[in-house]
């Protein structure tokens, strides 16, 4: 995983789609989405990381731009 693109592809393989018009609470969802898969054993701890990270950044961004 290198991008929230590859973040919504990997939720896509389980059917969940995260579009709420509003990009902070589309973060905030993924974040969830993942930590969950990661408690179920579904994501590596790796790729785990690489996500978490990912979103991060973005929300960091999104909060510099405001």
């Amino acid at each position: 995983m290198n991008s929230i693109s590859d973040i919504r592809k990997w939720l896509m393989q389980f059917r969940t789609i995260v579009y709420t018009k509003d990009r902070q609470a589309d973060l905030e969802l993924m974040e969830a989405e993942m930590r969950e898969a990661h408690q179920m054993g579904v994501l590596s701890q790796e790729m785990y990381q690489k996500a978490m990270l990912i979103l991060r950044r973005e929300k960091s961004a999104l909060s510099d731009n405001k």
